[in-house]
């Protein structure tokens, strides 16, 4: 059996090389520092009673245990399920709509690119929390252009059966980044392949149907796992909407909203700790659920 040995470099080769991880080096920090350090240590307070103002004191899995009695814990995972399984279609199907828009060679194409992208920006920040609560409150925006035309609007985030579905709206209001990757994606398909199926006689439906859909689904799918990792973390907009309660009567509770509350409002820092890790095993099945179901509809052109 032949064993292949790496020939040995140069001096110049090493030089680049100690270069190369002197500059790696800070990334290596980071991560050390950022992301595996705070997750070793969260996945031992999980495993502690600990309320940042005493020694934790090892209660092994008693916080997960505890899960399983806990009525806003189930509350919480109810509304944010509902959250991402209603936003995350629905800015996906506004984002590709725009994108196709935009794709179609407008004039102005980077200004309104740049346009549609600013709610990205700005959808996960206070101030538009504060806006929204403006626009869908009793005496908002909405209410009073339904006001003329005689309808008298609910007070949507004062409402428990409306409150999430202005949270839905905010979400989808972000389109922004999801239509830009969507709008790369469209450009790389070839104008060969339209011309082949309309002189097939495919209208634009079919075009779009066996033309567009087929060949963005790498995009597509990209686009999902991205939305429904960054919708399971939703965080500011339950916040700043509900005054930090997840009100009215927690229809808002998304589950990051509880796991902050749990950890800083009422100091169970080892039971958020364990909620953080429940965070993370649910997000990361979904994801693993994802990736094994992308082989039965995702088309990378390759024949796989």
């Amino acid at each position: 059996m032949t064993v292949l040995r790496r020939p040995p470099l140069s001096r110049a080769a090493r030089k680049e090389e100690r270069t190369a991880w002197v500059f790696l080096l800070p990334w290596f920090v980071g991560m050390a520092g950022v992301t595996l350090g705070p997750m070793i240590a969260s996945l031992y307070f999980s495993m502690t009673d600990y309320n940042l103002l005493s020694s934790p004191q090892w209660v092994g899995f008693e916080n997960y245990a505890k899960m399983l009695d806990d009525p806003r814990l189930r509350q919480s995972l109810s509304v944010t399920f509902l959250y991402v399984v209603l936003s995350v279609p629905l800015l996906l199907a506004v984002a590709l709509a725009l994108a196709m828009v935009l794709n179609r060679g407008i004039k102005g194409l980077a200004f309104y690119r740049s346009v549609y992208y600013l709610p990205s920006l700005l959808g996960a920040s206070v101030a538009v929390g504060i806006l929204w609560r403006q626009v869908f409150g009793t005496e908002g925006l909405v209410n009073k252009f339904l006001g003329l035309f005689g309808v008298q609007g609910p007070g949507w985030i004062s409402n428990p059966d409306t409150a999430l579905y202005s949270l839905v709206v905010l979400h989808v209001w972000t389109f922004g980044s999801s239509m830009v990757i969507f709008l790369a994606g469209l450009r790389q398909i070839p104008e060969q392949y339209y011309e082949a199926a309309a002189l097939d006689g495919a209208g634009r439906r079919h075009q779009f149907r066996h033309v567009t859909l087929p060949l963005l689904t790498p995009i597509i799918f990209f686009n999902l796992v991205l939305q429904v990792i960054s919708s399971f973390q939703s965080f500011t907009q339950a916040f700043v909407v509900s005054g930090g309660t997840g009100g009215p009567s927690d229809s808002t509770l998304f589950y990051s909203l509880y796991l902050y509350d749990e950890g800083f409002g009422r100091l169970h820092m080892g039971y958020a700790s364990a909620m953080a890790w429940l965070l993370v095993v649910i997000v990361g099945f979904l994801t693993a659920i994802n990736f094994y179901f992308s082989k039965r509809w995702v088309f990378y052109g390759d024949g796989k």
